[in-house]
């Protein structure tokens, strides 16, 4: 059974290993894979597994052998598993492997906007408070969350870690889901869109991306939103119109955003977002801890094995 690993360096940089998958069967394994080297490192695969790397129909068309993609994230957009499924090509996916990861890092970029402890520390780095007449000072006001409102966009298991950590800092958790049936969390209450644009003081966004939620953060929503509210995105940059998220924050019209994803990854040096104010940025590494990654191998070898053993798990269907 041949394996190909096409972008193994940000699951694995180093610091962990793919013993459990090599065991699996003969595998290469490829820190990145451009476009143009997809068929060649692939047309002798049986299984690929892959995180960002694109499969388009045409480039399927040309993988002859190919049985099982194995994606190394939750999302799939960059498979076209329509074209799979026509074509006998099972697909998996991992599931809620960064869940507690993701969610401490909603807050890191919470708590950064409401605190601003980066800056404070470099100030005081600078020789600021040895200068500071008072014994104390802060160069932007500081934000209590308590008492305060979360609105969370989307409700899985990433935002149900959220609104745990939102409940126990004792904010009020307002949510919006798709499909209300599914269930929700004690001390969370499920709300219409408006209403959670209206009422929230920060908005959270942990939905997929689709053609309903794409840009759904755009100049008529915000429009919505308090001036006081906090836009905080770590699920998928299209969720959020750039330009008028920017526009907003030069106007003042939101206090704030934090942000670990972007429409384009890595960004243009044109992204409006890189020179707006009170706009926190990180390179979509909110889900990257050594635990999250090691439960991501851990799930993908139980993919595997489930392929191999005609017992599949986490399927991916059209």
């Amino acid at each position: 059974m041949k394996i190909v690993i096409t972008d193994g360096y940000t699951i694995n940089p180093g610091d962990l290993d793919w013993e459990a998958i090599e065991a699996l069967g003969d595998t290469d394994i490829y820190d990145r894979t451009p476009d143009d080297l997809i068929i060649q490192r692939c047309k002798k695969a049986d299984i690929v597994l892959t995180s960002k790397t694109n499969f388009d129909k045409k480039t399927l068309d040309q993988l002859p052998q190919l049985k099982h993609i194995g994606v190394m994230a939750t999302g799939y957009n960059n498979i076209d598993i329509n074209a799979c499924h026509d074509l006998n090509i099972s697909v998996s996916h991992v599931r809620a492997y960064s869940s507690p990861t993701v969610a401490q890092h909603t807050f890191s970029l919470l708590l950064e906007l409401c605190n601003q402890v980066g800056m404070h520390s470099q100030s005081v780095q600078k020789g600021g408070w040895q200068k500071s007449p008072d014994f104390c000072y802060w160069e932007k006001p500081i934000t209590e969350l308590y008492g305060k409102t979360m609105g969370l966009l989307g409700f899985g298991d990433i935002a149900k870690q959220v609104a745990a950590i939102a409940l126990a800092f004792g904010m009020k958790v307002l949510c919006y889901r798709k499909h209300p049936e599914k269930g929700g969390l004690e001390g969370v209450h499920q709300v219409n869109l408006e209403k959670l644009f209206k009422e929230s003081d920060v908005i959270s966004l942990h939905c997929p991306l689709s053609a309903e939620t794409n840009q759904i953060i755009n100049q008529k929503s915000i429009n919505q939103l308090k001036n006081s509210c906090y836009i905080i995105n770590t699920s998928r940059g299209g969720l959020i119109n750039e330009k008028d998220l920017a526009q907003a924050l030069e106007e003042g019209k939101i206090a704030g955003a934090g942000l670990d994803v972007l429409s384009k990854e890595p960004p243009t040096s044109t992204n409006p977002l890189l020179k707006a104010p009170n706009c926190i940025i990180t390179p979509h590494n909110a889900w990257a801890s050594k635990e999250a990654r090691k439960r991501l191998i851990q799930q993908l070898e139980l993919n595997l094995r489930g392929f191999l053993e005609d017992k599949p798990i986490n399927t991916v269907s059209p």
